[in-house]
């Protein structure tokens, strides 16, 4: 990697007045994406997990746009859903590198997938984290390659609502997967273990749980191996999960750190690593640009109205999330005399929040932000890792635009909603 691709891009390295223009350009709120930040950031944890092969995990954006880069770096992708498995095809993946990872899928998705297999992609692998879906997947005739979901009984992330590796939702618990593991290898073409513990993992705290959770994951490789004889699995997948750094004073995760204990974990295991970085891929490469339209100096608060809201992008209203929030309008890129942060506003300490009838409805509460003032342009950083992912429709708010940055030009990656496209699929009778 070069220095040009620092592991911590803070919402102040973005060109101001770049971000200004493209505000004026395609309205607010708008979505920016930089497509080259994204190839840098696989980049550079694909070098640092030598030896492991780095899938990009598609829920994290499923955007056509990004998984057509990234497949361009030469990432395979994994998909947790068939509409994603559509998704990346239209976008370009071989069907055969694809990876489907169902928890609890429907009939319909079963069905699709099967389909898909059966025309279009013979070496797909299906992973499994229910035995039920071993019956339904025999039921539709699918024989083909099959990695089993491990539930380690140890989470770890940014919100316990993301912690997985616990989530009784998710895989098949570890003491028992030796067993289906024999089961699944008289009936399919048993390939590979995959486990995911958590969402966001940065701290100490969450990487010694992830080494803890995948401690359980190797000893269950170790016993399939033991049991079925060299070569029983092809792969063992780690999953993803790792953390970047939202608030300004986080430092980046150590990457090679965490390479280093994966490798460790594995070492007595003969299948072949893999691991599915989503967030870490996209998250500081996207931000959400949004305009203030009122200002209430209420007597307990400072609220700033803005127009984007949790339709734009429901991180903060979700799972509590931190996002970094920036007023443009009072910064200039500026010289090498007065530097990027000068500004004579003061910061003060101010509620965002937007339109929508909703207390749940606010990115932030008594922030320090220099101080915003009706018609300022506000900047929402690291929205790359499920934010216009998550975007949606209510209060029937048209879903925002996206424009994408790549080699210094700017494309349309997604076109602002209007209020037709709200009843696009409705029917009045």
């Amino acid at each position: 990697m070069t220095d040009s691709s620092p592991p911590i891009r803070r919402l102040a390295d973005w060109d101001h007045d770049a971000l200004t223009a493209l505000a004026d350009e395609y309205d607010t709120p708008l979505y920016v994406t930089d497509l080259d930040r994204v190839a840098e950031n696989y980049a550079r944890i694909d070098d640092a997990f030598e030896g492991i092969e780095c899938m990009y995990a598609a829920k994290a954006n499923t955007g056509q746009a990004v998984m057509a880069r990234l497949l361009e770096e030469g990432a395979t992708i994994e998909c947790a859903a068939a509409g994603e498995l559509h998704r990346a095809v239209e976008a370009g993946a071989d069907p055969n590198t694809l990876q489907y990872t169902a928890t609890n899928p429907p009939a319909r998705d079963l069905d699709w997938v099967v389909d898909f297999w059966e025309t279009d992609a013979p070496k797909l692998t299906v992973t499994i984290g229910a035995t039920d879906t071993l019956d339904r997947l025999e039921a539709r005739g699918f024989d083909g390659r099959l990695a089993i979901r491990v539930n380690p009984g140890i989470g770890a992330g940014h919100h316990e609502k993301v912690a997985t590796g616990k989530d009784a939702k998710f895989g098949i618990p570890h003491e028992a997967v030796p067993d289906v593991a024999a089961d699944a290898a008289e009936r399919f073409d048993l390939v590979g273990l995959h486990a995911h513990v958590g969402s966001g993992m940065l701290t100490e705290e969450d990487l010694d749980a992830h080494r803890r959770a995948l401690a359980r994951v190797a000893d269950c490789a170790a016993a399939i191996e033991a049991e079925q004889g060299s070569g029983a699995l092809e792969f063992v997948d780690v999953g993803g999960g790792f953390g970047v750094p939202y608030r300004e004073d986080e430092d980046p995760l150590d990457l090679d750190a965490v390479a280093d204990y994966l490798h460790e974990t594995f070492a007595d295991v003969e299948a072949r690593l893999k691991a599915e970085p989503g967030r870490y891929v996209v998250a500081d490469a996207s931000l959400v640009l949004t305009e203030v339209n009122t200002i209430k100096e209420a007597p307990d608060a400072y609220v700033v109205g803005v127009d984007a809201s949790l339709a734009t992008m429901i991180r903060p209203a979700m799972f509590d999330s931190y996002h970094p929030i920036r007023n443009l309008s009072a910064y200039g890129n500026g010289s090498a005399v007065t530097g990027p942060d000068a500004t004579d506003r003061d910061a003060i300490p101010a509620s965002v929040g937007g339109p929508l009838c909703t207390s749940a409805d606010v990115f932030c509460t008594d922030r320090p932000i220099a101080e915003p003032r009706r018609g300022d342009l506000l900047a929402i950083g690291n929205t790359g890792a499920y934010g216009i992912e998550l975007a949606n429709q209510f209060h029937s708010q048209p879903k925002p635009a996206e424009v994408g940055l790549a080699a210094g030009e700017v494309s349309v990656l997604r076109g602002r909603e209007g209020y037709d496209d709200l009843l696009h699929h409705e029917r009045l009778r």
